[in-house]
């Protein structure tokens, strides 16, 4: 199993996790917020394209992270995999044979790999996160969530790869030129983790067999990618230079999980 970024950040998320079983390939979509034109451009870099995806998971409404994953579906007939919440904000789409939904801690079985959905605190209707498993290693996916719940942290434990939202530097947002209001929500039980509790969350979290740390969604004003970087390395206990910072227009390229 292996997995790449399209492009990670406030202009738009999309991760791509591809796994293998003999001749079979499956490759899921965590979210595509960017416009049809704009990701079929950014799959063309890697090789791919939209019809190369067996399917799309939305974690939540939100724009950067819906982008066209309705025409997306409609026009290649690819399924979404979203909650009923979800599904919901968005405007209750009708997706004939397309739409699928997720529940917290129910397992989907898509082809080679295994995803299993969980909540997570973030003003959405419902959000979901993702742990992916090949049957031999584990991915753990985490973006857009505001605070450290026990159930997060179970969910990432003894996971292979881990990608995990670093959104801002707390300094950086207090002192940034947002109103007051969009500064607590951002900052919020709610809202985006801060590159403290994301490093808090990693060490919780870390073991032996963690391969690859990706620090994901960071702030083109509240944060920097050395500083991210910084704080996920004193939390492993390694340099900055082991860090993979997602970039929002490049992502990063495929990293092997197990």
């Amino acid at each position: 199993m292996r997995f790449c970024s399209l492009g990670s950040g406030s202009s738009g998320n999309a991760t791509l996790v591809e796994a293998q079983g003999g001749i079979t390939v499956t490759r899921v979509l965590v979210d595509c917020g960017f416009s049809l034109r704009e990701l079929t451009g950014r799959l063309a870099r890697i090789g791919l394209a939209p019809d190369d995806i067996d399917a799309v998971f939305v974690t939540h409404e939100h724009g950067d992270h819906v982008g066209c994953a309705l025409t997306l579906a409609r026009k290649h007939g690819i399924p979404v995999w979203t909650s009923r919440g979800t599904w919901r904000a968005m405007g209750s789409p009708e997706l004939p044979g397309l739409i699928h939904f997720a529940r917290d801690l129910t397992p989907i079985a898509l082809g080679d790999m295994e995803l299993v959905p969980y909540t997570v605190p973030h003003d959405a209707s419902e959000p979901l996160q993702l742990r992916f498993s090949d049957g031999a290693a584990k991915l753990g996916v985490l973006t857009d969530a505001g605070s450290i719940t026990s159930h997060l942290l179970s969910q990432l434990q003894q996971c292979d790869a881990l990608l995990l939202e670093c959104n801002h530097d707390r300094e950086m947002l207090e002192n940034s030129g947002y109103p007051a209001s969009l500064k607590r929500r951002i900052g919020g039980r709610l809202g985006h983790l801060a590159n403290d509790t994301a490093a808090e969350i990693l060490a919780a979290c870390r073991h032996q067999r963690l391969r690859h740390l990706v620090a994901a969604h960071l702030s083109e004003r509240n944060n920097t990618r050395e500083i991210a970087a910084l704080a996920m390395a004193s939390a492993l206990g390694t340099t900055p230079d082991n860090i993979v910072v997602a970039d929002p227009k490049l992502g990063f390229p495929w990293l092997d999980v197990g």
